[in-house]
């Protein structure tokens, strides 16, 4: 059987849909079981799981502790995921890679800055609208701070997020999975859609969280047969 590799993002160990597919009821119930999952294919299937360190291995050790989990589940993350830091200064990205992302960006910036004159414009006239209808505007301080710059900001940051975070890496984590994955020639596992996006252009498998657990839980289903396999393999040889 052919030994894979896989490079996993923090949302490999901590996306709700990947951990609920475990049967799993909270978040560190839910990596325990993932963790337990992966230590299957490690010692049956020979699947190797990579995480970038100090990058994502930093980010798993703090999700794990704000969410009080126990020590054990670190131990696991040390057992069974194998730390390695990606050479930034060997792996080659195609130049085109970077001409596109740099692209891509101006036009996710730009969508930014409208949102921005949206939010501009919309408190200026509901301001406008409402010194027409009651008066004075600085009798009127509070309430347009509770009903008007308040809502604007909660909508202009809702669509900011979205328009600026939506497709693009934005961390130092998620670029080291994609270069330690490029190094590697090994699948990337990650819930993040920035991720996703460029690790289709760099040209690497790629699993969504939620299916990796899945995907071991089949290998592991199908391994007498695939043992039978081998074994009549062996045979004709």
């Amino acid at each position: 059987m052919l030994r894979q590799r896989f490079v996993l993002d923090t949302t490999a160990l901590t996306d709700s849909m990947a951990w609920e597919s475990e049967g799993a009821t909270d978040i560190c119930e839910g990596m325990n079981a993932i963790l337990d999952r992966i230590s299957q294919g490690r010692l049956h299937l020979g699947i190797s799981c990579y995480i970038p360190y100090p990058s994502v291995y930093n980010e798993i050790k703090d999700f794990a502790r704000h969410n009080s989990c126990d020590s054990r589940i670190l131990g696991k993350v040390d057992t069974w995921l194998v730390k390695k830091t990606p050479d930034r200064y060997k792996v080659k990205v195609p130049s085109k890679i970077f001409y596109e992302y740099v692209d891509y960006m101006r036009s996710r910036i730009n969508k930014g800055m409208n949102i921005s004159e949206e939010a501009v414009w919309e408190s200026v006239s509901r301001c406008i609208a409402l010194s027409e209808s009651k008066g004075d505007l600085r009798e009127m301080r509070d309430e347009i701070e509770r009903e008007v710059v308040g809502s604007i900001i909660r909508k202009f940051r809702e669509k900011y997020r979205a328009a600026l975070r939506y497709g693009i890496l934005d961390s130092a984590p998620d670029i080291d999975v994609l270069l330690l994955a490029k190094e590697l020639d090994a699948a990337v596992v990650s819930q993040d859609l920035g991720i996703q996006r460029w690790a289709e252009q760099l040209g690497l498998r790629f699993m969504e969280s939620r299916s990796f657990p899945i995907m071991i839980k089949e290998y592991m289903n199908a391994l007498p047969e695939l043992f039978t396999e081998e074994r009549e393999e062996d045979r004709m040889i």
